[in-house]
């Protein structure tokens, strides 16, 4: 072929050769019935076309690699190539093929308001014309170029560079023969020319067995066939605000190892393992702290890069969602730790994506986090809103999932958290709240449980922060909970005290009833409470090993009786010695010893007693629900308070001794006459305790007490919670 028969330039073909070209679709491909080829390696390549003969493509004669020739437009073709050595391989033409995304995925993202950004975004598996492979498409707006890369192209950035969508920055491509389960990563050529190091995907649905960092070819759940129409139809009564809610909090890759402790749990196994031991323990909902996939297992998955990608450490996507759907199966709800609040600096992430601080501030006044080492995302873009936006609504869509935690929300709220004066700036009124921040969440909850009834979100916020847990149309965040960390504090500060020294403490157990009703709380005792230094729940408890173990059943009984949500963290309920360790199995052994399995009968006794008595947690959020009956006690460290649920509910009295001494004639009013049954006691004897107690219940006499006109003498065992139903 003469020279003067090429239609692309040397400039174009050079450009593409050196990655340098912002368009390879204006210069490669079938493009006026004349072909260009770029095939790196290659000094020998054909057409293949139809039932003819291979028909052998010139060279460019400025651009080795580079070929050219004829070619009918309107009909399939695939490329034959040859390198010096005399090694051929056949490839269809991604050039070849329009774009993928239309129209209407173009605008949405160009509005930053595609909710189902996932669908356009990432790598999906696809057929086209017949050609199976897979369709590309990354967010990189301020990238000159960027590629695809894998072993399919030897990781070569020049081989298969992107389409660009308009102004959009959305780049594309649809490459043939690229299959699930293909490891790729983005090369991108920023402004100037800069190389970045190879980036994994925002959006994708897999990721390689940590350390490594490459994106994997997956499916979602899109086009699962799920079994848990049941329960996705009644879950929205399980997840009320009048129902009995206790979560298992969850750290997957330490609840259990197998083989000897070398490997943690796949999906496939926790699907039978965990599943069932939660539903024996009688917990109503498992958190599982962050499964979106994390470069670093000491971040316990609080620190994703991955956040459309369920960790590899356990399974496959399909795998996870089976998982999901076990737990359904067994009446259980599965909530997700979602960390929108930050992301770490890896050199594969998000950070300066394209070249540009893209996904988080330039400002690390603002866009850093001096606590964790991480980035800050940029709220008020559009685009970042909208990625995150999208990826609270991917996991409850796509996995089922039946709610959200959204971690560190404080961090999010306020601009000087955690900053000294001059660390921060101020938002646009002079104000220290993050007001984009603060948008993000609302429109986050509002369009959560707007596309997916009976789901909900709760929010592990610190501060008092008004309105977390009231709706969007009353000036609220519109979570559905919100963590009571003052309860938490309060309380564990109390209960770590030696009992002489409680009565000087008596508040910080009853101060929580000042605001109980703020807010739609859950108690926790959450991971943060049993790491770092904070040793085990058992481990705080003061006095002999008799009395730790006493102290902690005392403990359980008043959170399960106090108005709120129930939350605990693995292996705290069966009283862990050590504190929580990520890189270890939980210590299952001690529930072969009798005071640790007490510990552990008692939370499945109390979890039972939960949700078979309304009494305990239709009115978790309102004040009708509770009463003082004994609030001022100090001297005796003694709290005596009734729940009520609806009209015709037997009420509850429940009377809490904190210290070791018994006291056995102490009076307590009932607000009702006649017999009331002891349906529970931290001290009997199945539980490790002495078995004092009130021979199965009380009769009340009509003498006047704690204002009410009936009362009746108790026994209080030592450092014990006594509950009452009435008969």
């Amino acid at each position: 072929m003469a020279k003067s028969t090429f239609r692309v330039s040397k400039d174009d073909a050079r450009a593409i050769a050196e990655g340098r070209h912002a368009d390879p679709f204006s210069v490669l491909g079938p493009l006026g019935g004349q072909l260009a080829v770029w095939a790196p390696g290659a000094v020998k390549a054909w057409l293949k076309q139809g039932r003819k003969k291979p028909a052998p493509l010139a060279e460019h004669p400025d651009c080795p690699g580079f070929f050219e020739g004829k070619v009918d437009p309107e009909k399939p073709y695939s490329i034959r190539a040859e390198n010096a050595k005399g090694v051929g391989w056949e490839f269809v033409d991604p050039y070849r093929f329009g774009p993928v995304l239309g129209e209407l995925d173009e605008y949405l993202l160009g509005e930053g308001r595609h909710l189902r950004l996932w669908e356009a975004l990432g790598a999906h598996p696809k057929t086209i014309d017949r050609v199976k492979g897979t369709h590309f498409a990354v967010w990189a707006p301020n990238a000159e170029r960027v590629s695809v890369v894998g072993d399919f192209n030897a990781w070569n950035g020049t081989a298969h560079p992107m389409r660009r969508r308009g102004s959009i920055g959305v780049w594309e491509i649809f490459l043939p023969g690229v299959d699930i389960g293909t490891v790729y990563k983005y090369e991108i050529r920023g402004q100037g020319g800069q190389i970045m190091p190879l980036k994994a995907d925002p959006v994708g649905f897999g990721s390689e067995h940590p350390p490594a960092t490459g994106s994997v070819v997956r499916e979602p759940g899109l086009g699962r066939k799920w079994g848990d129409t049941d329960w996705m139809k009644s879950r929205a009564g399980a997840n009320s605000v009048d129902a009995p809610i206790s979560i298992y909090e969850v750290h997957l890759g330490s609840w259990r190892k197998a083989d000897n402790g070398q490997r943690p749990l796949s999906y496939v196994e926790l699907a039978k393992d965990l599943v069932e031991y939660v539903q024996w323990m009688g917990f109503t909902h498992i958190e599982l702290m962050p499964v979106s996939e994390h470069p670093f297992d000491g971040s316990w998955g609080y620190q994703p890069i991955g956040m459309y990608a369920p960790t590899i450490r356990h399974g496959t996507p399909q795998e996870f969602a089976a998982f999901v759907e076990a737990a359904h199966g067994a009446g259980l709800g599965v909530l997700f730790d979602w960390v929108p609040g930050h992301f770490p600096t890896d050199a594969h992430g998000l950070a300066r994506f394209d070249g540009t601080p893209l996904y988080e501030h330039a400002d690390p006044k603002e866009g850093f986090h001096v606590d964790w080492n991480t980035l800050i995302y940029n709220y008020g873009r559009t685009e970042v809103a909208n990625y995150l936006e999208a990826n609270a609504l991917y996991w409850l869509d796509e996995y089922h999932l039946d709610g959200l935690r959204v971690d560190a929300v404080a961090s999010m709220l306020y601009r000087d958290y955690s900053r000294e004066e001059g660390q921060w700036i101020p938002n646009e009124y002079g104000g220290r709240e993050n007001l984009e921040a603060i948008e993000l969440l609302r429109r986050t909850n509002t369009l959560a449980y707007g596309e997916q009834p009976g789901i909900m979100t709760v929010a592990e916020e610190s501060t008092a922060f008004a309105g977390v847990s009231r709706p969007v149309e009353l000036g609220g965040l519109g979570f559905g909970f919100k963590w009571n960390m003052g309860w938490m504090n309060d309380t564990l500060e109390y209960i770590s005290k030696e009992p002489i020294f409680r009565k000087y403490h008596h508040g910080e157990m009853t101060f929580s009833m000042v605001y109980a009703w703020s807010e739609n709380f859950i108690l926790p005792i959450s991971h943060d409470e049993v790491v770092h230094g904070k040793g085990s729940m058992i481990a705080k408890m003061p006095g002999t090993a008799w009395e730790q173990f006493a102290n902690l059943r005392a403990y359980y009984g008043y959170m399960w009786t106090h108005p709120g949500k129930k939350l605990l963290f693995m292996g705290q309920e069966f009283a862990q010695g050590r504190e929580w360790n990520y890189a270890e199995s939980l210590d299952w052994h001690q529930c072969d010893l009798p005071e640790h399995r007490g510990v552990q009968l008692l939370v499945r006794d109390l979890n039972a007693m939960y949700r078979e008595n309304r009494a305990l947690y239709l009115h978790d959020t309102r004040p009708e629900g509770f009463d003082w009956l004994e609030a001022n006690d100090a001297d005796n460290s003694v709290f005596v308070y009734a729940r009520k649920g609806g009209a015709g509910d037997p009420m509850i009295v429940v009377a809490v001794n904190m210290t070791p001494v018994e006291r056995s004639v102490y009076r307590v009013g009932f607000p009702a006459a006649g017999r009331w049954d002891e349906i529970l006691n931290t001290d009997a004897a199945i539980y490790g305790g002495g078995n004092r107690g009130n021979m199965g219940g009380i009769e009340t006499e009509p003498v006047a007490w704690h204002n009410q006109a009936q009362s009746s003498y108790v026994t209080l065992p030592p450092l014990s919670a006594v509950v009452f139903r009435q008969a």
